[in-house]
C-alpha cells in the first residue's frame, strides 16, 4: 500500500475496473434470488446533479450494494425523464432543441453518477424522449382509451399563463404552478383526460398492503378523500331540471333553506332569469380569476349572486332560492350543496349576510334554542328537531343511515360514496412531449391510431415554443397534422397536444426489465422476474402524482392480463431534502418570493443573485436555510466534493449526517470528519498489512482469546450484526456510527499491550477482512482497494457479506437498571448467563436498594431480562 491515501487515483482506478469489466451490469441468473433497487426517473438538467441528489441516490446504491453481496440478483438501472417543461423551458431559455439537449445533460448525468460510484447497470439506460421508449407510452394511451379509461373534453382547465399549458389539479400548489411557481388561472380548452376515478376505492383499499411511510398513504388516501352519504335530487321550479347534490348530512335536509351552485355550474345559464343575467354573469367572469385556494379560504368574507331561480326540497316540498358562490367548485361532489346554514358554518356565514332563513334541524342541551340566539352553526350533537318523522332520534351516525334508507325507500335519494379524486388531465400544449396517437375525422370522430403505425413520432421543427393560444405548437405543422382516418380513409387532423411528463413516468419502470425490446415494452418472462419494484427512493412531493399514477396504470395493467401484480413499488422510502445556508434579501415593497419551489419558510426572503452579492453588503444580507436549488444559486455539486474530499467520503457523509428521512444542514466541517475516518482507516490497513494472515478462517479455532481479543471480535460482530440490520431499514446513520465505533475499538487495541499476543494477528486479520467487506456498500472504492490489498481478486460488489457470530457477539456481562416503584436507584453488572430469579435476588439485596425496602411489603418485582429489575413495595 501507498503511504498516503491519495483518493483520487483509487477511485479513477477502481471505476474504470468497473465499467472495464462490467461489474454492476445486471447478470441472468435464475438460481439467485432477484433484487429490484430504483431511484425516482430524473429529467436532466444543464446544472447535473447536486448533492442533494445524492441523498437518494446513495442510500439507494448501498443498499442494492449490501443485497448483491448478500446473494441476489440485482437490477439498480438508471435513466431520464426528458419529455416535458423542464427541458423544453431549458432549450426555450438557451435558444436550442430540446432533442439536441436532453443527451448531453443525460450524458453529463451519467458522468456525475459514475464519478460518485453509484452501481447502476448502464446497459439498461433509457430515455423517455426516444421513439423507442414512447412507441409504448403511446400504446399505454391505446389501451386506456380501450378500456374506456382515456377521452376527451372541454374543461376549464388549470392554465398556467408563464409555461403556457394545462395542468392537473395534482400540479397546483398552493395556487401556482409546481413547476415555475406562476399563479394558475382558470382557462377553458379540450383536455383528454385519463378515468383515474374509476380506480378510485382500489386506490385506496390497497395503500394498507403497502410498505411506504405513513405520511405518503395520508396524502393519497385524504386525496381520494373517499366520503358516504346520499346523493338527493333536488329540481328547479317550474322547469324540468334536476340538480343532484351529494351530502354527507342527510340527516339535515329538512334544515336546507337555499342551494348554492359553484359558479361555472352547467345549469347556471339555463335558470338564470334575465333581470339577474348581468350580475351573474360579472361574478362568473370574478370568480373565474380566483385560485382554488383562495376561493376554499374560511377566512374569506362570502360572496354570491342570487340566480332568480328556485329550487324544490325534495323531503318537504319548499321552494328555496338558488345561488351562485365561489366557495362552491365545480370539482368537488356535483358542484351543488343544499345550504343548511344552522349547521354548516360556510352556509352560516353566507345566510347571515344575505339574511337568508336559518332553521335548526337538531338542538342540545344548553345551547341556542333557536336561529336568532346563535352566533356560528352547530355541527353536531343533541337530537333531531323540525324534521317530521324524525324528530327525537339522537344526531348520530346510525341516524343518518335511517335518513339514507327513507330516501331510497320513498324514491328521493340513494345511499352513495363519493371521492374527492378527479380524473387526470393528460394534455399538454406543448411540443416536447410524446404526441397524443389519436385522429380526429369530420365522419367518423375521434379514431385511434393503428398500433402498427406507432410511434407517431414528434416531427422536427425549428420553432417549438409555447403558442399560449390553448393550442400546441404542432398544430401549426400541416405535415404533422394532416393525415388520413384510419377508419373511412378521408381526410383528417392529428391530435397535436401532447402527454405531461407524468404518462411516461407512469410505467418508465417496466421497461427498464428489458429495455432492448423492440416488440412489446417487455416480455412477460422478464416481468416476472423483477416486478414489482422491491426498492422505491425518492422524494414526497410526487405523493399525488407520480406515486398515484403509477398505481393507476398498474392497476389497469393487471386488469387487462398483462401483469401479474396490482401495485407497483413494494417498498418506497423518502429522502430529507438538503438545505443550505443561504444569502438573500428581504423583498421590497410588491415583490414576492423568488423561487421554482416556494416554501413557507422562506416568503420574507428572496435569494440574492450573483451580481447581488458583488453589489449588496454583506451586513444586509438575510441568511435562511433552503433547498439545495439552482434557483437559489446555493447547489454544491459532487465534482467539487469528490476532487476536495473524495467521492467515498461524500457517500459517507451524506449516510451518516442525519436519518434518510429527516432534512440535512449541509456542512462542509462535517464531510470532513467522513474524509478523516477514511484517512484513518486507511492508515490502519497500511500499518498492520504485514501482520495480515490470509488465510485466518482456517486457523483461528485453535486460538485462544485474551480477553481483549475477546472484547474487539465481540464489537466486530456486534457490528456486522448492526450494519446488515440497518441497511434493510435504511438507518445507513446508525451503520455508519457503529462502523466508527468499531474502528476506535481496533485502534484501542493495536495501542494496547495485548496486540503483541499469540492471537493478536488472527484478530486482526478477521477485522481487516471483514471490515473491508461491510465497508463497501458505503465506500465501495476503497473497499475494493483495501481488499486488494489484503490479496483479494474480484469485486465487492460479487463478494459475500459477512455473517456474524452470535456467540463471538454475545456480552458476558449485561447492566441491569435498579428500580423501586418505577424511581431509578442503582446499577448493577450481572453476567450475561444470569436467570430472571438471580437477577431479581441480587437486586433484592444491593446496598442502596435493600434500605428503601425496609419495613415495606414486596407486591411484586418485575424483571426485564438483560435491562431492569422494577421492585414495587407499599408500607
Amino acid at each position: 500500500m501507498d503511504d498516503k491515501y491519495d483518493f483520487r487515483s483509487v477511485e479513477a482506478r477502481w471505476q474504470e475496473r468497473w465499467d472495464r469489466d462490467g461489474v454492476h451490469r445486471t447478470r441472468e441468473d435464475a438460481n439467485r434470488p432477484h433484487f429490484y433497487g430504483l431511484d425516482f426517473f430524473p429529467y436532466p438538467s444543464g446544472a447535473g446533479i447536486s448533492v442533494g441528489h445524492c441523498r437518494n441516490y446513495v442510500p439507494t446504491d448501498a443498499a442494492c450494494r449490501y443485497y448483491s453481496m448478500c446473494g441476489r440478483n440485482v437490477l439498480h438501472p438508471m435513466g431520464w425523464d426528458a419529455f416535458g417543461q423542464p427541458a423544453e423551458n431549458e432549450a426555450i431559455k438557451r435558444g436550442r432543441n430540446p432533442k439536441e439537449m436532453v443527451p448531453e445533460y443525460g450524458a453529463n448525468y451519467r458522468r456525475q453518477m459514475k464519478l460518485v460510484g453509484i452501481a447502476y447497470d448502464w446497459d439498461r439506460e433509457i430515455n423517455s424522449s426516444d421513439p423507442s421508449f414512447y412507441h409504448w407510452t403511446q400504446w399505454f394511451f391505446l389501451l386506456l382509451y380501450q378500456k374506456g379509461l382515456a377521452y376527451h373534453s372541454n374543461y376549464a382547465a388549470n392554465w398556467c399563463p408563464s409555461c403556457h399549458t394545462g395542468l392537473a389539479r395534482e400540479e397546483v400548489k398552493e395556487g401556482r404552478c409546481w413547476r415555475c411557481g406562476s399563479f394558475v388561472e382558470k382557462k377553458s380548452v379540450p383536455q383528454w383526460f385519463f378515468r383515474i376515478t374509476a380506480y378510485a376505492e382500489r386506490l385506496l383499499a390497497d395503500l394498507d398492503s403497502l410498505d411506504w411511510p405513513d405520511s405518503i398513504k395520508r396524502m393519497q388516501r385524504e386525496w381520494i378523500g373517499r366520503s358516504e352519504g346520499a346523493e338527493v335530487v333536488f329540481h328547479v321550479v317550474g322547469e324540468d331540471l334536476p340538480i343532484p347534490v351529494f351530502t354527507t348530512r342527510p340527516d339535515t335536509l329538512f334544515g336546507a333553506t337555499f342551494m348554492v351552485l359553484a359558479p361555472e355550474h352547467s345549469l347556471v345559464p339555463q335558470i338564470t332569469i334575465a333581470e339577474q343575467r348581468t350580475e351573474v354573469n360579472a361574478y362568473i367572469q370574478q370568480a373565474q380569476r380566483e385560485t382554488e385556494i383562495e376561493r376554499m379560504s374560511t377566512e374569506r368574507v362570502k360572496t354570491g349572486v342570487f340566480t332568480g331561480a328556485y329550487a324544490r326540497n325534495p323531503v318537504n316540498g319548499e321552494s328555496i332560492p338558488i345561488w351562485i358562490a365561489d366557495y362552491v367548485l365545480t370539482g368537488y361532489g356535483t358542484g351543488a350543496i343544499m345550504a343548511v346554514p344552522a349547521h354548516d358554518q360556510r352556509d352560516f356565514e353566507f345566510a347571515r349576510k344575505f339574511n337568508i332563513p336559518i332553521r335548526m334541524v337538531f338542538a342540545i342541551d344548553g345551547g341556542p334554542s333557536a336561529p336568532e340566539e346563535m352566533t356560528r352553526a352547530l355541527p353536531e350533537g343533541g337530537v333531531v328537531i323540525n324534521s317530521g318523522p324524525f324528530n327525537g332520534l339522537p344526531n348520530s351516525p346510525e341516524t343518518i343511515r335511517v335518513f339514507i334508507r327513507w330516501l331510497e325507500e320513498n324514491g328521493k335519494g340513494e345511499g352513495k360514496v363519493n371521492y374527492r379524486l378527479r380524473d387526470w388531465p393528460i394534455s399538454r400544449q406543448r411540443y416536447w412531449g410524446a404526441p397524443i396517437p389519436m385522429v380526429h375525422c369530420a365522419q367518423c370522430g375521434e379514431q385511434p391510431v393503428p398500433e402498427s403505425e406507432l410511434p407517431v413520432v414528434l416531427p422536427d421543427v425549428e420553432r417549438y415554443q409555447p403558442t399560449g393560444t390553448g393550442e400546441s405548437p404542432l398544430a401549426a405543422i400541416p405535415a404533422f397534422v394532416h393525415t388520413t382516418c384510419p377508419k373511412c380513409g378521408g381526410p383528417a387532423r392529428r391530435e397535436t397536444d401532447t402527454m405531461g411528463g407524468f404518462a411516461c413516468s407512469s410505467w418508465y419502470f417496466l421497461r427498464f426489465a428489458d429495455p432492448h425490446n423492440d416488440q412489446e415494452f417487455a416480455s412477460k418472462a422478464a416481468l416476472r422476474t423483477w416486478l414489482p419494484v422491491d426498492l422505491y427512493v425518492g422524494g414526497a412531493e410526487h405523493a399525488v402524482m407520480h406515486l398515484l399514477y403509477s398505481r393507476f396504470w398498474t392497476k389497469v395493467m393487471h386488469d387487462a392480463g398483462i401483469v401479474d401484480f396490482v401495485e407497483p413499488f413494494k417498498t418506497l422510502r423518502n429522502q430529507g431534502m438538503v438545505l443550505v445556508n443561504t444569502p438573500g434579501r428581504r423583498p421590497g415593497a410588491g415583490e414576492a418570493a423568488a423561487g421554482e419551489e416556494p416554501e413557507e419558510e422562506i416568503i420574507d426572503w428572496i435569494v440574492l443573485k450573483p451580481e447581488e452579492r458583488e453589489s449588496i453588503p454583506e451586513d444586509q444580507w438575510v441568511w435562511r436555510w433552503a433547498k439545495m436549488s439552482k434557483s437559489y444559486g446555493n447547489v454544491v455539486t459532487p465534482d467539487e466534493m469528490a476532487m476536495q474530499y473524495g467521492a467515498d467520503s461524500l457517500r459517507l457523509y451524506e449516510l451518516f449526517v442525519a436519518p434518510f428521512e429527516e432534512a440535512v444542514q449541509w456542512s462542509n466541517s462535517g464531510i470532513q470528519g467522513a474524509s478523516r475516518f477514511l484517512h484513518r482507516l486507511w492508515r490502519l490497513y497500511r500499518d498492520q498489512l504485514a501482520r495480515f494472515i490470509p488465510d485466518w478462517h482456517e486457523k483461528q479455532s485453535a486460538c485462544e482469546w485474551s480477553d481483549a481479543d475477546r472484547k474487539v471480535r465481540r464489537k466486530l460482530h456486534q457490528t456486522i450484526r448492526k450494519v446488515s440490520s440497518d441497511i434493510e431499514t435504511f438507518s445507513f446513520n446508525t451503520a455508519v456510527a457503529a462502523m466508527m465505533e468499531l474502528l476506535n475499538e481496533i485502534y484501542a487495541y493495536v495501542q494496547g499491550p495485548e496486540a503483541s499476543g499469540p492471537s493478536a494477528e488472527f484478530v486482526l486479520s478477521e477485522a481487516m477482512d471483514l471490515v473491508a467487506l461491510i465497508l463497501a456498500p458505503f465506500a465501495p472504492h476503497l473497499a475494493d482497494d483495501l481488499r486488494e490489498s489484503l490479496g483479494h481478486t474480484g469485486y465487492s460488489y460479487h463478494a459475500a457479506w459477512p455473517q456474524f457470530d452470535e456467540a463471538a457477539a454475545a456480552e458476558d456481562e449485561v447492566v441491569y437498571a435498579l428500580q423501586v416503584n418505577g424511581k431509578f436507584v442503582d446499577r448493577m453488572i450481572l453476567p450475561a448467563s444470569v436467570t430472571d430469579d438471580e437477577a431479581k435476588e441480587l437486586a433484592l439485596s444491593t446496598p442502596k436498594v435493600a434500605p428503601r425496602l425496609e419495613g415495606k411489603t414486596i407486591r411484586k418485582v418485575i424483571v426485564v431480562p438483560r435491562r431492569l429489575v422494577n421492585i414495587v413495595a407499599t408500607g
